[in-house]
């Protein structure tokens, strides 16, 4: 059995925001992976990312989505996807054939810098 925990992140700050993620999955090796992030800010103005850190290792930068633009780690671009739902303020990582080594805690993020559509 692989297990995947996920907390709540929130960013501190003079506009404090609340990003909430389930508290736990366990999947089974071989399944996807689905983790939702709802978050209280607009999507369509900061970078969202997704970050994950197995036990006893380092954070490690899976790849981060706003409107108009998404960046993954290239490393693991064939096992993750973000994607965006602007009206519920949701930001999903999916991931495909999970195995034990993608065993760890998985963060949504903001990023603090605002982006402006042109």
């Amino acid at each position: 059995i692989s297990s995947f925990m996920t907390t709540s992140l929130f960013s501190t700050g003079v506009n404090s925001e609340q990003l909430t993620q389930p508290e736990s999955l366990t999947i089974q090796p071989g399944q996807p992976l689905t983790i939702r992030c709802q978050v209280s800010y607009s999507v369509s103005s900061h970078y969202t990312a997704w970050i994950r850190q197995p036990e006893g290792h380092t954070l490690e930068w899976i790849g981060q989505i706003y409107t108009g633009n998404k960046l993954m780690k290239d490393s693991l671009s064939s096992k993750f996807s973000l994607t965006l739902d602007v009206a519920s303020k949701t930001i999903t990582l999916q991931g495909q054939n999970m195995q034990p080594g993608d065993s760890a805690v998985y963060y949504c993020a903001r990023e603090t810098q605002h982006y402006k559509l042109l």
